[in-house]
């Protein structure tokens, strides 16, 4: 059995539409408010699955500290045919981040964290705090 992690993304919300597509709206990659804390109404996880077998997953979101879950999903059973893929959505709802610092989403198959990354949350204080940059470069391709 193999399982592959194409991607992860952030989003508002997910709908499904005609031909069993997905829509995304508001796709981000971090949480810049002007006051913490901050609770987000709803948001989603999306993760791109490929491979074959029968899987559990999950997600969760860990504290700046990694000390503590924020919040997690509940496991979802995938079932793929060989060379097959899935998108697996986890939704969100009412989920508080007391303070800012960069916090992790973890992504999580049959037991073991396959992936993470980061997921900044940042308020107007904190940004204020932080040294501006030396130098900023832009890459043009």
């Amino acid at each position: 059995m193999t399982l592959t992690l194409e991607y992860t993304l952030l989003c508002d919300d997910v709908r499904i539409e005609m031909g069993n597509k997905i829509s995304l709206m508001g796709i981000f990659q971090n949480i810049m408010v002007e006051k913490l804390p901050v609770s987000l109404i709803k948001f989603a996880v999306i993760n791109h699955w490929r491979g074959e077998g029968n899987h559990q997953t999950e997600v969760r979101i860990l504290s700046p500290d990694r000390s503590n879950v924020v919040v997690t999903s509940q496991p979802t059973n995938i079932e793929l045919a060989a060379g097959g893929f899935t998108d697996n959505v986890s939704f969100f709802v009412n989920v508080v981040f007391p303070d800012a610092g960069t916090y992790w989403v973890q992504t999580i198959a049959n037991g073991g964290v396959i992936d993470e990354f980061p997921l900044i949350v940042a308020d107007q204080a904190s940004m204020d705090s932080m040294q501006p940059a030396d130098e900023i470069s832009e890459t043009i391709n």
